[in-house]
């Protein structure tokens, strides 16, 4: 495999990987297997180190200490993106991804914050009204593992949607969030066009040696399921807190599952939008 120069750390190091031989049969099995595993942790490094830092603030950060908490993890943030740059485990492409997100998941924090959906109940100078910065980085960090898997498992598609339609479903998606404050909420009529659009769609994907695939629809779940379950841990580590956990943490109702996997289409969208839609041959043949 030969790599383009300016090729991340990461890219170099899967390469080597995927260059090892190994025996067909059930040690090929375990060895793609766990190779999966590594490029989908790498994939979500971003994200999973910004959850690390939420639960060990809240357990061992000092509630004395002269800086608070939400801006230590605005300035740990801005750090580990940094640090990702300058050591090349990332590209300026993906940075601009993330960037991206959290602008956009910034202004929706402004107005659910507003609207009594969730509060942050603990102090910071770094923020914006009741937002503090550090909340704009949970949606990077779904952005950021988007653009990241997409690259290194060379997603490409079968019976994917016309763009301007999943264009269309987003917006629709990204309002519905505001507008259901004030209108009824069309969330079942959103899940429904996205079974029309995406129901026959299918993600094709190389772990190894051998391409595998499976339904766009399951896809978006299985994410947002894990997005679900990332909440909860944000939730018990009082990063942020909803209405009903104000007396005491419980886990999130699964009714946040539905709004993640909204959130999701949403951040798909917008990543086909800058590496565009490979179509699998099988859609051509």
């Amino acid at each position: 495999m030969t790599l383009p120069s300016g090729a991340t750390r990461f890219a170099r190091i899967r390469a080597h990987l995927e260059t090892l031989r190994v025996a067909d049969g059930p040690q090929a099995w375990a060895y793609e297997f766990l190779l999966f595993g590594f490029k989908q942790g790498w994939a979500c490094l971003f994200g999973g180190l910004m959850l690390a830092l939420l639960l060990a603030t809240h357990l061992f950060y000092p509630a004395d200490a002269a800086l608070h908490r939400y801006d230590f993890l605005t300035l740990a943030a801005l750090t580990i993106q940094g640090m990702m740059l300058v050591f090349r485990l990332e590209s300026w492409r993906e940075a601009k991804v993330i960037a991206a997100f959290h602008v956009i998941g910034t202004v929706m924090e402004l107005f659910k914050t507003q609207a009594g959906s969730w509060i942050y109940p603990e102090a910071s100078v770094l923020h914006i009204g009741a937002v503090p910065l550090f909340s704009g980085f949970m949606y990077a960090a779904v952005g950021s593992y988007i653009a990241r898997v997409w690259r290194i498992f060379d997603f490409s598609f079968t019976h994917y949607p016309p763009a301007w339609a999943t264009l269309l479903l987003a917006m629709a998606i990204y309002i519905n969030f505001f507008a259901h404050h004030w209108l009824p909420d069309v969330r079942l009529v959103l899940f429904a066009a996205a079974i029309l659009l995406f129901g026959r769609s299918w993600v094709v994907f190389t772990p190894w040696r051998t391409s595998r695939r499976m339904p766009l629809l399951l896809g978006f779940f299985l994410v947002a399921l894990f997005i679900w379950l990332a909440e909860n841990i944000a939730t018990f580590a009082n990063a942020w807190t909803y209405p009903d956990q104000r007396d005491g943490w419980h886990m999130v109702s699964l009714a946040k599952l539905g709004s993640w996997y909204l959130l999701m289409i949403i951040s798909f969208v917008l990543v086909s939008l800058i590496h565009g839609i490979n179509r699998s041959p099988a859609q051509i043949r």
